[in-house]
């Protein structure tokens, strides 16, 4: 059973302190298997209580070895399980008590039921979920869903379902209504991302309408690598035009 515990406090040694690591480290560490993860991101489960890295006296974050290894347990939690916060809190909770907790499916959280043991294929894909599992994982109602959905920063794909992004966008949201900033006020990035968006697909347009079956594949791999790569631009820009610089 994979046992996740906190970490945290305690006096240590010196080579206990040489085993801590800085967020960046540890954002560097997870980003081969998490692609997706941020800083913010780190930092949201940790005010959510699921992770408690130890704090230097100028207030730095440490994180140990077992902290990281919890802290990538969560994220398959979300990113495998689509489970909100609150179930994962109370898996984590009960192996912390020693207890054998099978993760439990979306489907019967909110069913309050259902049959143990059923195929986890039967849930949602990494790939892909629905409305009601979208719903559990960014914690939200009906009403802020469909607000968001009105702004254009969720849009629902032609068979109903939602794609991996529009988790990460939904997540995103989330976490910044945190600190006082409501959907309305996210059109303008919104639209910015749309100029991006637009201007890489102007560089990749002539590789997919190449004859060459390979360099149209090509074509997906360079729309990656660009979208990368303007993602890191416009954080640096917003970083200068703030005047800080994450850690």
């Amino acid at each position: 059973m994979l046992q996740t515990p906190r970490g945290g406090a305690g006096t240590g040694t010196a080579a206990a302190d040489r085993r801590l690591m800085s967020i960046g480290t540890v954002l560097n560490t997870l980003r081969d298997e998490f692609p997706e993860v941020t800083i913010s991101k780190i930092r949201f489960l940790e005010a959510e209580g699921l992770i408690e890295p130890q704090r230097t006296p100028s207030g730095y974050r440490k994180f140990s070895p077992e902290d990281v290894e919890r802290l990538a347990h969560v994220l398959r939690m979300q990113r495998d399980h689509y489970l909100p916060l609150k179930v994962i809190r109370e898996h984590l909770e009960a192996l912390e008590r020693g207890e054998r907790a099978p993760l439990p499916s979306p489907g019967r959280q909110r069913d309050g039921g259902g049959p143990r043991g059923q195929d986890e294929a039967e849930g949602p894909t990494a790939a892909r979920v629905g409305r009601d599992e979208l719903l559990a994982v960014a914690e939200i109602d009906e009403g802020q869903l469909a607000e968001w959905e009105t702004f254009g920063l969720v849009t629902r794909l032609p068979d109903g379902g939602y794609d991996a992004e529009a988790v990460t966008v939904a997540s995103l949201v989330v976490e910044l209504g945190r600190f006082g900033i409501e959907p309305r006020h996210l059109r303008a990035m919104k639209a910015a991302a749309d100029r991006e968006a637009g201007l890489v697909d102007q560089v990749v347009a002539p590789l997919r309408r190449h004859r060459n079956p390979q360099t149209r594949a090509h074509a997906e791999a360079r729309t990656k690598e660009l979208a990368g790569l303007t993602g890191k631009l416009h954080s640096a820009l917003v970083q200068t035009a703030l005047g800080v610089r994450l850690p």
